[in-house]
């Protein structure tokens, strides 16, 4: 942690109620301004997220663009998001697709209450008197599980198949090397408890990077496998993740699956064309002939998936700011293709809503410059004020995919999300 304040309260771990965390996120969520960020004790290559919650009011000090990011000279402790549209900031780029969401484009807060969770305590920083008792005398709801009958298709089954094959022969014809394609699946006029959704999705889906926002009326609920990039000290790394396959059934056919996707050329060439654009990125800011790949290919474990992730580092150079590893790296090349500048407008042309929070980025930015980012995918998003629920899901198109495949991929990916809300995909 890089936390350089002293906790005004310290609350032993062994003294509070298992279902602490649990109460914490019903009493933080009731905040116009909430997020959580929940590493369920993974096991992942340069570690997961930390473990904070944090909330403010209306009256908080925030920033809603990247150029009032980049002027609040403030060395305090802030949360956010950076939604996928920030890239029109970024490059000469638009977004004129349906927007169901209406996220801002970025949010960052200054919390006047969070906690940080260590391996023996609680921290409580900031406004701490009362919390507490607040958070212990929160009840928890007694809500039955979702039912959500159907997921609609904003890009039905036989538009997504024309749309790879489109795809490919805008690489056949060099515009592009690799293009991700996403699809939403949406309901409306759905009532939604939030935060226990989150909790089941952790149930089905504990995930590295997961992570629970409020914006006053929108709410995300994230299970991300993947960081996008995180600072500390000097030292910058991203972890892109191309390369994806079911887990299975038996441990024998576990490994199987395992060495299947080791060994898919697939898989392995979408996955180097990402590293060899995420390298190209951390170049612009950072010290010369310091980027490198300590990792290439390496292979991890989720509930439903085998995914395949690889590292990239380098060292900033000397004044180096948050806004500037967004402006040279955002956003993530493993969910846009390569060359990304091509890639994000053939995105706009064949996709038919805009991404908003999906592919785009929460995270937490310590007084001292470290940060940390991850990248929103296998996350719901809900409105509560009209009921609005939506998700995405994608992969990444080659010149060599088979268009049923890849439907298949989107599928397997949105498994978790569909058992969470009792859903099933419809037209």
């Amino acid at each position: 942690m890089s936390v350089s304040a002293v906790p005004l309260l310290r609350l032993s771990i062994a003294d509070l109620p298992t279902d602490f965390r649990q109460r914490a996120l019903h009493w933080a969520a009731q905040f116009p301004h909430c997020a959580y960020f929940e590493p369920n004790d993974a096991s992942y290559p340069e570690g997961p997220f930390e473990r904070i919650l944090a909330v403010a009011s209306p009256a908080a000090r925030s920033s809603d663009s990247l150029a009032a990011l980049e002027a609040d000279d403030s060395s305090a402790f802030r949360c956010g998001f950076v939604t996928y549209d920030v890239k029109n900031d970024i490059e000469a780029l638009t977004s004129g697709n349906a927007d169901g969401m209406g996220w801002p484009q970025l949010h960052f807060f200054t919390p006047e209450t969070w906690l940080c969770w260590q391996a023996d305590a609680v921290e409580v920083h900031g406004n701490a008197e009362g919390v507490l008792d607040q958070i212990l005398a929160q009840s928890l709801p007694s809500t039955s599980a979702p039912q959500v009958p159907v997921m609609r298709a904003r890009l039905p089954k036989a538009n997504y198949l024309q749309a790879v094959t489109a795809i490919r022969t805008d690489i056949l014809n060099g515009e592009v090397y690799e293009l991700n394609l996403c699809q939403e699946f949406y309901a409306e006029n759905v009532r939604l408890n939030p935060v226990d959704a989150f909790w089941r999705l952790m149930e089905v889906s504990p995930a590295p990077f997961a992570g629970f926002v409020r914006w006053h009326d929108r709410f995300l609920l994230c299970a991300s496998p993947e960081r996008f990039v995180a600072r500390r000290g000097a030292r910058l790394l991203s972890q892109p993740i191309k390369g994806t396959i079911r887990r299975g059934a038996t441990p024998a056919e576990d490994e199987q699956q395992r060495n299947a996707l080791l060994n898919d050329e697939k898989e392995r060439a979408e996955n180097l064309m990402i590293v060899d654009l995420v390298r190209n990125d951390l170049a612009r800011v950072a010290q010369t002939g310091t980027v490198h790949v300590p990792e290439l290919f390496g292979l991890y474990p989720f509930r439903h998936l085998w995914q395949m992730i690889s590292t990239v580092e380098a060292t900033a150079r000397p004044g180096t700011t948050l806004v500037d590893v967004l402006r040279a790296a955002f956003p993530m090349g493993s969910m846009t293709g390569a060359p990304k500048i091509r890639a994000m407008q053939l995105i706009e042309h064949y996709e038919n809503v805009r991404r908003g929070l999906y592919s785009g980025s929460m995270g937490y930015v310590w007084p001292n410059g470290d940060f940390d980012f991850n990248v929103v995918i296998r996350s719901l998003q809900y409105r509560q004020d009209s009921g609005y629920l939506s998700f995405e899901v994608g992969s990444a198109i080659t010149y060599d995919s088979d268009p049923e495949r890849e439907y298949d991929e989107c599928l397997l990916k949105a498994k978790a999300l569909l058992e969470v809300l009792g859903a099933a995909i419809g037209e």
